[in-house]
């Protein structure tokens, strides 16, 4: 196992740059010292934390008082699928660059996960996020998850379908407990150089295509990226609105009941008959954007927060760190807005990040 550093400063491995240091602070390169590093510090009975590329992740300023473990592991196999020749299996380690991951199928012509291009941090979040963007996400396409139970002290795989994947959400995340950490992943990707049908409205516009249309897989994923940048939503040094943590809250699922009471409000609050923009769930439920309640209960692009933070220029899903900006000042603004859209809408939101040594 490699040598354990102390006071490791966490700000500058995320993205959203705020976080103090961690206690103990270990970079695993393989699954072997990654493994060691969990058990060591599982038998010390130390907090444990697991970093990947800290793109949906908010430290506190007071840091981690336990081990910090970065996954920095590599490897990618290619394998025949059991349903024929139009699909191939790809395991990726956990380490692996996401969007190295997607860039480098779309050159292979494998489809599947194009619409999911430009969205920061490693392979190992996605089953745990169930990432998903423009109308793609991982579960569609994830047929196991290779993990370290630290319970069992075992590793085992899962298929895709024991993963318990919902909206943004999944049994490694509802656990809450971290048991299973996350070694590698196998995706289902089709073979072919067009995309599958483009569910999203706004990446069909993009690429001229009707909905449910295809369009080649360097076209989709330029297109995604396009989006994105336009966000903010692409890492960019020289973008500062591209110092985030992503979109900060999930799009909230409402039911047939709530959203007749957010229809009432809505009209109250406007003096008309504002169209609340809207998406099918499941039955008897849609899902309502994040970005457009934030902005009905009274906030804009480039609203400034307390501190150093502030709501993105371009995305008002996007809590920036404008410069300075502290853990707490990030959170402070974080429960102002929540606070707000529940008081002027009746609609709670949730946050989408992992908050380390924070609450909201």
């Amino acid at each position: 196992m490699p040598a354990a550093r102390a006071q490791v400063l966490l700000a500058g491995l995320t993205t959203l740059g705020v976080g103090g240091p961690a206690r103990r602070f270990v970079r695993a390169s393989t699954d072997a010292e990654l493994i060691a590093a969990v058990r060591a510090a599982d038998s010390r009975g130390e907090p444990l934390l697991i970093l990947g590329g800290g793109s949906n992740l908010v430290i506190a300023d007071g840091g981690f008082p336990g081990t910090v473990v970065q996954v920095a592991t590599r490897g990618i196999e290619h394998s025949p699928d059991p349903g024929g020749p139009a699909a191939m299996q790809l395991t990726v380690a956990a380490g692996e660059d996401w969007d190295g991951v997607v860039a480098a199928c779309v050159a292979a012509g494998l489809a599947g996960l194009e619409c999911l291009s430009g969205i920061p941090g490693l392979t190992g979040a996605t089953p745990i996020q169930n990432v998903g963007a423009y109308g793609q996400e991982v579960a569609e396409i994830i047929t196991a998850v290779r993990v370290y139970d630290r319970v069992t002290g075992e590793v085992r795989a899962l298929a895709g379908a024991d993963c318990g994947f919902g909206y943004r959400t999944s049994m490694f995340k509802q656990d809450g407990s971290g048991r299973l950490v996350v070694l590698g992943v196998t995706f289902r990707l089709a073979r072919g150089e067009l995309s599958g049908p483009v569910r999203y409205a706004e990446l069909a516009r993009a690429l001229a295509v009707p909905d449910g249309g295809q369009a080649p897989l360097g076209a989709v994923r330029a297109a995604v990226l396009g989006l994105r940048r336009g966000k903010g939503m692409v890492i960019d040094p020289a973008d500062p609105d591209s110092r985030s943590a992503g979109s900060f809250f999930t799009n909230p699922v409402l039911d047939d009941a709530q959203f007749a009471a957010l229809e009432k409000i809505v009209a109250e609050h406007s003096g008309g008959d504002v169209p609340i923009p809207r998406f099918a769930a499941g039955p008897g439920q849609v899902k309502v954007p994040a970005a457009w309640l934030i902005g009905q209960a009274g906030f804009r692009k480039g609203d400034l927060g307390p501190g150093g933070a502030r709501i993105s220029a371009r995305h008002t899903l996007a809590l920036v760190n404008g410069g300075g900006a502290t853990a707490a000042d990030v959170a402070g603004l974080a429960r102002q807005i929540r606070d707000q859209v529940r008081d002027v809408l009746g609609v709670e939101l949730t946050c989408e990040p992992v908050l380390v040594g924070l609450t909201l």
